[in-house]
């Protein structure tokens, strides 16, 4: 298929759909969007495609599976050459306990959002993992007290 598609309503909803529930069956999801099953499956093919679907996972519960504490964690660096910069993003890209990690514009380098059991684990995950990285010249722990919104949905 040559170009971008373009996005229709249907193409919209499907897409509201499976981000609310991936696991629904190709009949399930036609029927909430008023296709048959066919050009629902073919549309979600195009979708997936074209890169508006990635992928789909299973949301774990963090709390059941003993990683119920997340922390956001500022990052400075010594220096911001491209080499450091890229060192460090190479260093924490497959970090488990790292679920996200920004590179910034503006006070610090980088921000990493950080899922672990506790406070000890969390100094463990530090001591092991950030301040063995070259470059590193500061780092600082954010620890959040309530979480007001959590979400993965993308405003379609």
């Amino acid at each position: 298929m040559s170009g971008i598609l373009e996005l229709d309503q249907i193409d919209k909803r499907i897409l509201n759909i499976l981000q609310k529930d991936s696991s629904l069956s190709n009949t399930q999801l036609a029927e909430l969007v008023g296709l048959s099953p066919s050009p629902c499956l073919r549309r979600v093919k195009i979708l997936e495609e074209q890169g508006f679907i990635s992928g789909y996972t299973a949301k774990l519960n963090a709390e059941k599976l003993d990683c119920g504490l997340t922390l956001f964690v500022r990052v400075w660096l010594k220096t911001q050459t491209e080499d450091a910069v890229n060192h460090f993003a190479d260093s924490i890209r497959f970090v488990d306990e790292v679920q996200e990690c920004y590179l910034m514009v503006g006070d610090c380098d980088f921000v990493l959002k950080v899922v672990v059991k506790d406070l000890e684990s969390y100094r463990q995950f530090q001591v092991r993992h950030l301040t063995h990285i070259k470059n590193v010249l500061n780092i600082k722990t954010e620890v959040p007290v309530q979480t007001i919104k959590r979400s993965h949905l993308l405003p379609i």
